[in-house]
């Protein structure tokens, strides 16, 4: 099951933030079709954010055909995106690659810079596709 964290100071509306974590979580494989989202009660007592917040990003999912609301029964994932597993070997070498930026003194948003224009960089034909 995906845990949301919500970063208050990232600038990022909340409901935004639960839908990137969703439809990260479905690209490493960590949510399938057929998982179960947890309830807006569950995110609400994990984050102290509103309910309404909740249901405003399962709603938006929804719209996006990632997830299915069942009546009485809970939110459902119906389809998964991209094909990156969280144990993918690409994974322990990012990992170790941000590990030596960290001990090189880098801050998160440095990183997030560097990757960022690295991405942009390889993808740049794709970019806006998605």
């Amino acid at each position: 099951m995906v845990e949301y964290r919500i970063d208050r100071r990232s600038g990022v509306a909340t409901y935004v933030q639960i839908v990137q974590q969703t439809k990260q979580a479905l690209r490493l494989g960590l949510l399938e079709p057929g998982d179960k989202l947890p309830t807006a009660r569950e995110v609400v007592e994990a984050t102290a954010i509103n309910p309404n917040t909740v249901l405003k990003a399962y709603r938006e999912l929804e719209r996006e055909g990632l997830v299915e609301a069942r009546r009485g029964l809970g939110t459902f994932v119906r389809r998964s995106l991209g094909a990156a597993p969280a144990d993918s070997p690409l994974r322990a070498e990012l990992d170790a690659w941000a590990a030596r930026a960290r001990a090189a003194g880098l801050e998160h948003d440095d990183v997030a810079a560097l990757f960022t224009s690295v991405l942009d960089a390889h993808f740049a034909d794709i970019k806006g596709d998605a």
